[in-house]
């Protein structure tokens, strides 16, 4: 009992003194989960656009797999990425296993099913007398679907938080491609990799910082959406 609340006390003089491994492990999960969140933003919408605003056959279907999808076991699609990066795999020759970047495209592809599910749901939400009236005032359609997207702005933002905070808390895709490795370590993988060394005082530090950043993100989640209320 003693060593783990002299754990916790390290932990603490760890995070406030600015511990350069800390700060490292901290940044680097920031920026591959902020690069993962902004990736799959980018080709999510236009995605979420389609299903929200058009009509075609299939629809039904296409949203049902983007729902089914969310619920994704991480390890699962971290089995698959592996199996397309390794050196034997279609995508083997452009050496991405083991590497931040693989990580990034993993967490994007993970967190694009939340991006267009909540995106899709956000548009459809808006009055449809909206686009009628662009129209009428002589907008072309790519112009009052951006007048669509406008309105739908908040839930968008709201689809982006959730990617992210669902990003930044992941170990499935992270442990997979990434590695269990100081060069790749990220909040929950330092976790497990600081825990199998022995330095229980750093991965308790990580996991403050870990609950500490989902706790905020949540936090804002809640306070958005009460404002939008």
């Amino acid at each position: 009992m003693n060593e783990i609340l002299e754990g916790i006390i390290k932990a603490f003089q760890l995070i406030f003194s600015g511990d350069l491994k800390i700060f490292e492990i901290t940044l680097r999960s920031l920026f591959v989960s902020g690069a993962a969140t902004l990736i799959a933003i980018l080709w999510g919408i236009p995605i979420a656009m389609l299903l929200g605003l058009k009509n075609f056959r299939g629809k039904l279907l296409v949203k049902g797999i983007f729902n089914t999808l969310i619920g994704i076991p991480t390890v699962a699609l971290g089995l698959i990425l592996y199996l397309i990066f390794t050196k034997a795999g279609p995508l083997g020759f452009l050496s991405l296993l083991y590497t931040p970047t693989a990580i990034i495209i993993g967490e994007a592809i993970l967190v694009t099913p939340i991006i267009v599910s909540l995106a899709t749901t956000a548009l459809e939400a808006v009055d449809p007398e909206i686009m009628n009236l662009a129209k009428t005032l002589g907008a072309s359609e790519s112009q009052a679907s951006m007048a669509v997207l406008k309105e739908a702005l908040n839930g968008i933002i709201l689809a982006g938080i959730a990617s992210f905070n669902r990003a930044i808390g992941e170990f499935g895709v992270a442990a997979m491609v990434g590695g269990i490795t100081s060069s790749t370590a990220l909040l929950t993988t330092g976790i497990k990799l600081e825990t199998d060394w022995g330095n229980i005082d750093i991965s308790i530090a990580l996991t403050i910082i870990l609950l500490t950043l989902v706790l905020i993100i949540t936090l804002a989640v809640n306070i958005f959406q009460r404002r939008k209320k």
